[in-house]
């Protein structure tokens, strides 16, 4: 019987493992190829951050619901659901025709990708109670690690010796093999009784996230007007105060406003918010600027993102010394501006520079910007009592990708602006210097954290 059990719950952590790698492969292996996908679709490589902003934005709204589908059918039937999905809206991504067709399809990958990581947790939390859980949890977050690790290489390989076509194929297979086995191998779960979806704040919140990324991204891809940009702006803030006083008078709202009495998890969140919009359109920006400004190939900006990604992981290993020794407040206010600092660096790369001097940039770049997420991601989740953590794990999840689909849209933006007055290269740099002020200008909020005994 235990052996039955055992053989059930390594299934589980491989499947849920898997779930984890296709959902954040998919989330990088379009930043190196997207201008190889604008030529074959006729666009210009400058408005393709619709494709990244359509899958995160997609996530972010989703996510939210992950935890009432789960209790309403079961955490198997989902999960299968969001494979079959996922795998679909890869099929319709590779037999895109148009970027409207492409940017529709990755919605639909978006909706299946957005069940797969909470979801597949969740899954973990249930079947492996005390100390195994956090072991369950750290073997499946391995291959979440190594999805951003290879995404950009492997896209730029795929596009340079194949076609993008294959970026979204070779989830097809994959999704295949895992719904068969998530349908006859995953252990079945009591379906709990579900409270009741709070639609409304559903809505408000999903009007507030559209909203403001097509106020973010709406003077370069989709070329609105200044009042265009104007009216969805305050469109997107109306529907967030909506939802705010919703959230007061509703039993069971979609985000509890009981989470943010919590000082750090306040502080933290809306930290992770605006540090990330900051940093995270750094690997749309920074394969694209390789491209369009350095005549890289696909491959080659690819494989010029690994010492990003390496020192990333590296610096995983000693974050925890650094936050020990000066404290949260301290370490993040100083790491904040380092980050910012290393973005707004890029705009000293030039055209003939050293690929050297470039690699070091990545480099530190990817040793602060990965201190800051796990610092920040520390804070955020360490003082929620175990009644709150279900529903600030999801926020906490949703903002990430909510972040990462403003940060895209901003980028677009600038860029689009800056292309209007000055060359190709000096548009990227201005950019990595506007995205360098704005983290900068988040270690304000760190600031606000009490000061801790060292």
């Amino acid at each position: 019987m235990n052996t039955s059990t055992d053989r059930s719950h390594n299934i589980l952590l491989w499947l849920v493992a898997f779930g984890f790698f296709m959902e954040t492969l998919d989330s990088t292996i379009v930043n190196t190829a997207l201008p190889t996908m604008a030529a074959a679709l006729n666009e210009s490589p400058l408005y393709m951050q619709s494709v990244v902003i359509a899958y995160a934005l997609t996530l972010a709204i989703f996510i939210p619901a992950s935890g009432w589908l789960t209790d309403r059918f079961g955490i198997r039937k989902v999960f299968f659901g969001a494979i079959v999905v996922f795998t679909i809206g890869s099929l319709f991504c590779a037999i895109s025709q148009t970027l409207p067709q492409l940017v529709l399809s990755r919605i639909i990958q978006g909706m299946g990708g957005s069940m797969l990581m909470p979801v597949g947790r969740l899954a973990i939390l249930r079947n492996f109670p005390g100390q195994k859980y956090l072991a369950a949890l750290s073997f499946v977050a391995i291959p979440a690690l190594i999805g951003p690790l290879i995404g950009p290489t492997l896209g730029g390989w795929l596009v340079e010796y194949a076609s993008w076509h294959w970026i979204f194929l070779i989830n097809i297979p994959i999704g295949f093999i895992l719904a068969i086995l998530t349908y006859k191998a995953m252990p079945q779960d009591e379906i709990e009784h579900s409270r009741t979806f709070d639609i409304i704040g559903f809505f408000q919140i999903s009007a507030f996230m559209i909203g403001m990324s097509f106020a973010l991204d709406g003077m370069a891809g989709l070329g609105f007007s200044y009042g265009m940009v104007l009216l969805l702006f305050i469109f997107s803030l109306a529907a967030l105060a909506s939802y705010i006083l919703h959230a007061q008078k509703t039993k069971s709202p979609l985000i509890s406003p009981l989470l943010f009495k919590e000082r750090t998890y306040s502080i933290g969140i809306i930290g992770n918010m605006f540090a990330r919009i900051g940093s995270s359109g750094m690997p749309f920006l920074v394969p694209l600027f390789f491209q369009l400004c350095l005549g890289y190939s696909p491959f080659e900006a690819g494989l010029s993102m690994i010492p990003l990604a390496v020192a990333a992981i590296v610096a995983k290993r000693f974050v925890t010394r650094f936050v020990e020794k000066l404290g949260y407040r301290k370490f993040l206010i100083w790491n904040t501006l380092f980050v910012g600092l290393s973005i707004g660096s890029f705009a000293l790369v030039s055209t003939d520079g050293s690929k050297y001097i470039l690699m070091t940039h990545l480099l530190f770049f990817g040793i602060f910007n990965s201190m800051q997420f796990t610092a920040m991601n520390t804070l955020t989740l360490k003082d929620l009592d175990r009644k709150k953590a279900s529903d600030g794990n999801a926020l906490f999840s949703m903002v990430q990708m909510l972040a990462m689909s403003f940060s895209v849209a901003a980028v677009g933006s600038l860029l689009a602006a800056f292309m209007n007055h000055y060359d190709k290269v000096d548009a990227f740099h201005g950019a990595f210097v506007c995205m360098g002020v704005m983290t900068c200008t988040s270690a304000w909020i760190f600031w606000q954290l009490e000061k801790e005994p060292i």
